[in-house]
């Protein structure tokens, strides 16, 4: 049975013991999307930052919490994986020095020097072995132009746009492009029937090295 990788969830970065650097995912589309990969025959490893929702019991969840776990248990588990979805939207910028203790308020503004954290998506793709990979976008503007950019800075194969209103909601509206910028997928609904169609693509656009779980007929048109 083929393997799928799913990252899932937001990333925390620590200020200090008790304060941290993160975002509104839910890890709601990440679950979809193991339920999803399970339905279309793969077996199934989810990375997942800190969320309150439910994986499927049939997927296997390895459970992290900075950008850098999640980067190291990616590394472990892709090696084994005919391909990778990345669905997690881990925090791009950490403290330069984590207080050793609490921050205590003096009266005075805060400075914080931030740096980038390590791109996860880019890292497993200077490392693949013929893996087929998807990324998610999620853009405020320009958005078909700055997911494309991102899809070849990353070199991945297809990238999933969505929007701010997708974070944390039951429904999603998606927009599937490949390198070239063209749209081959459009689909707004329940975030089951997008994981569905992200899936169908995988199947359809990524084949042969995708299992055949999902027809062509259950991509929505564009």
């Amino acid at each position: 049975m083929a393997r799928i990788l799913i990252t899932s969830g937001p990333t925390r970065e620590y200020l200090d013991p008790v304060r941290y650097l993160t975002n509104a995912s839910s890890g709601r589309m990440g679950a979809a999307l193991a339920a999803a990969a399970l339905e279309a025959g793969y077996e199934v490893v989810v990375v997942s930052g800190v969320v309150q929702v439910a994986y499927p019991a049939r997927a296997r969840v390895v459970p992290v919490t900075t950008t850098e776990e999640m980067l190291r248990a990616c590394h472990d588990e892709f090696p084994s994986c005919e391909g990778v979805v990345g669905a997690a939207a881990p925090c791009d910028y950490r403290p330069l020095r984590v207080a050793a203790e609490k921050i205590t308020k003096s009266g005075r503004p805060l400075k914080l020097i931030l740096e980038e954290t390590p791109d996860i998506l880019t890292s497993l793709a200077a490392a693949r072995q013929g893996q087929w990979m998807v990324a998610f976008a999620l853009e405020t503007a320009e958005g078909q132009r700055r997911a494309t950019e991102k899809l070849r800075a990353k070199r991945c194969d297809l990238v999933v746009l969505n929007g701010p209103g997708a974070i944390d909601a039951a429904e999603t509206r998606i927009e599937i492009l490949d390198a070239a910028g063209e749209r081959l997928v459009e689909f707004a609904g329940s975030k089951s029937g997008a994981a569905r169609a992200v899936l169908a693509a995988v199947d359809r656009f990524l084949a042969p090295r995708a299992p055949t779980g999902q027809a062509d007929a259950d991509l929505p048109p564009c």
